[in-house]
């Protein structure tokens, strides 16, 4: 595996791949990875014959300061985990390399990038379109694999794909749990060993609430609310928002069939996210 941290060398070695007529696969990645990355790097080492993982924590995605100073960094032992799984390149690069200047561009996104966290995270979206579409302009990936737990994050790297007329496959890989159900996080790192312990209860309740469905309880309202008020009633949990929405849109949803659950969970000062899909009716 090559360490790049340069978009010229990273161009470099993308174009030798290209020219041996390699499928160039990118893993788009802030770094502290776990097995969660590695799940879409193994899908991305069976689909591609050349695979970059780029580990960026991207300055113009947060909106809060101590998020991004707190935000783990583990260079090192990431590089030493993604060699082990067949990377060809892996992009690290500064913020100065990234952003040789500031990067102005505003998108528009449309109805996509203003619901949860659009919503509560100002010019978040924004600032993950200039990242990515940076990543997409260095490399020229043929696909690039994106978590689910980041469910309208996709939704929004589509609409950019599609509003800059890019040529490339955006593929959307399940999330990845732990064995007591919590989604990996990068953040998970940072709960206390108290806050460890009931975090699992967030994907509990939520699979609880699709479980409803089945029983015949199909009235949107009603089991958004009830997620609410069950995770509330947790000691040590703070609803942001749960949404039940169309999956495509991410508006808020019609009627239960084929919809998404997508919650934001505060536990202390950090921040959780997860998602749910019901069942087609």
């Amino acid at each position: 595996m090559e360490i790049i941290s340069t978009v010229k060398g990273l161009r470099t070695a993308v174009a030798a791949a290209r020219q041996a007529g390699k499928v160039v696969g990118l893993v788009p990645t802030m770094g502290a990875l776990h097995a969660g990355h590695l799940s879409l790097i193994e899908r991305a080492r069976k689909e591609c014959d050349f695979v970059v993982v780029s580990i960026f924590v991207n300055p113009t995605q947060f909106n809060n300061a101590n998020d991004l100073a707190t935000y783990p960094r583990t260079l090192e032992a990431d590089c030493a985990l993604i060699e082990t799984v067949g990377v060809d390149v892996a992009f690290a690069p500064t913020v100065e390399e990234v952003y040789p200047e500031p990067d102005t561009r505003v998108f528009d996104l449309g109805p996509v990038a203003e619901v949860m966290e659009g919503a509560m995270r100002p010019g978040h979206f924004n600032g993950v379109c200039q990242v990515v579409s940076k990543l997409f302009d260095f490399v020229n990936p043929d696909k690039a694999y994106f978590g689910e737990k980041d469910f309208q994050q996709i939704a929004v790297i589509r609409r950019m794909v599609e509003l800059l007329g890019l040529k490339l496959e955006i593929v959307a890989c399940p999330i990845k749990r732990e064995a007591d159900g919590l989604a990996l996080s990068s953040r998970n790192v940072r709960l206390s060993a108290e806050q460890r312990a009931i975090a699992p209860q967030i994907h509990e309740v939520l699979a609880e609430n699709v479980s409803l469905v089945d029983e015949g309880i199909t009235d949107v309202d009603a089991l958004q609310e009830m997620v609410e008020t069950e995770l509330n009633a947790i000691d040590g949990m703070e609803v942001e928002y749960y949404e039940i929405v169309d999956p495509v849109t991410l508006q808020p949803a019609a009627t239960i069939s084929g919809a998404v659950g997508c919650v934001t969970v505060w536990m202390g000062d950090v921040r959780l996210i997860d998602n749910i899909k019901y069942p087609t009716l």
